[in-house]
């Protein structure tokens, strides 16, 4: 078989390019489909961005009627119309009990109502179906009258009958006009303990045994009215300076220097600030100086005693006349006039 012959025998091995597989078709209901997504996601949006807005603008109103009520409030408590600025923070407190600062001028609204009385609105009727609170409002009533009533000073009140009312209230109904009856409850317990602490300030007159001071009593009423909102700073010097006092007496007889320390800053503020004895912060800064100048003499030390003399003979008590013999001796030991006495 020839060369040409056995060529045209072989197989071709000549190799051919494949074909691209046939492009597939996007399917018209798909894209259909995600059109439709499209326009209800833009649809959403501009929904969503629409009660935004209003809601923004509905939010924008109620602040400023808040706020006008509230600058209208504080404006009428300026003018001294003290039932106008209560009309206008209790509108405040029904509908928006946590707007910044209306606690605190409700509170310090009614302290100046009892120091400066004035005339007692009367209860506006409300209509409700259930349930029958007349008891309570019944109460309710008492309570701002006894806060209200003019000509009685602070501490002549019966601050004890007043908490049991407002225990009451808080029994029968614990969201009964809550937020006014805590601003009620924070004035009456530190009302209450103001007077327990230094009723002197407003019964000078009064003889100190039939006042009823009792530091402890005071300091946990006052502290009880913290919860219900922040002591003002005439409260808050009282408790702490009753704190001092209580503490200085810690120390009676057992450490005349620390004794004579915390009542000497007591006495620097409330000279006449006293326990349930009656013995005022200078009187003990007094005999505390005394026990501690004796207590150096047994040591032998005048010149100390000589410096406790010093602070007691400047407090102008009329009983320092019987200690002027014994400073008069510790002067002159100290300063070698005459020799220390033989023990």
């Amino acid at each position: 078989m020839s060369d040409n012959e056995l060529k045209d025998t072989q197989p071709n091995t000549v190799k051919t390019e494949a074909a691209p597989p046939p492009r597939k078709k996007f399917p018209g209901w798909l894209a259909g489909l995600v059109l439709i997504v499209f326009i209800a996601v833009g649809i959403l949006g501009g929904y969503a961005s629409g009660m935004g807005q209003r809601y923004a603008a509905q939010s924008t109103q109620v602040s400023g009627q808040l706020l006008e009520q509230y600058q209208l409030g504080v404006q009428a408590v300026n003018a001294g119309q003290y039932s106008v600025a209560k009309q206008h923070f209790e509108y405040i407190i029904q509908n928006y009990p946590d707007y910044p600062g209306i606690k605190s001028a409700y509170t310090d609204l009614l302290l100046h109502m009892m120091i400066t009385p004035s005339e007692v609105p009367s209860p506006t009727p409300t209509i409700t179906p259930t349930p029958d609170t007349r008891s309570i409002d019944q109460v309710y009533a008492d309570v701002t009258a006894l806060l209200s009533a003019p000509g009685v000073d602070m501490c002549a009140r019966n601050w004890d009958d007043i908490i049991t009312k407002l225990d009451t209230l808080r029994k029968d109904d614990i969201t009964y006009h809550a937020a006014i009856v805590d601003g009620m409850y924070y004035m009456a317990l530190r009302n209450r303990g103001v007077c327990k602490i230094y009723p002197q300030s407003y019964e000078p007159n009064s003889s100190c045994m039939t006042l009823n001071i009792n530091l402890e009593g005071g300091i946990y009423d006052l502290t009880q009215a913290e919860g219900f909102g922040p002591l003002d700073s005439t409260a808050a010097a009282l408790r702490t300076w009753a704190r001092m006092y209580i503490t200085g007496a810690s120390f009676w007889d057992q450490d005349w220097p620390q004794a004579i320390n915390y009542f000497s800053q007591v006495m620097a503020n409330y000279p006449n600030l006293a326990d349930s004895s009656c013995t005022t912060a200078s009187e003990r800064f007094r005999q505390a100086s005394l026990g501690y100048a004796q207590q150096l003499i047994d040591k032998g030390d005048y010149c100390g005693a000589e410096k406790q003399f010093e602070a007691i003979f400047s407090t102008n008590s009329p009983k320092n006349a019987t200690a002027y013999p014994t400073g008069t001796e510790a002067n002159l030991v100290c300063n070698g006039d005459v020799n220390p006495p033989k023990p």
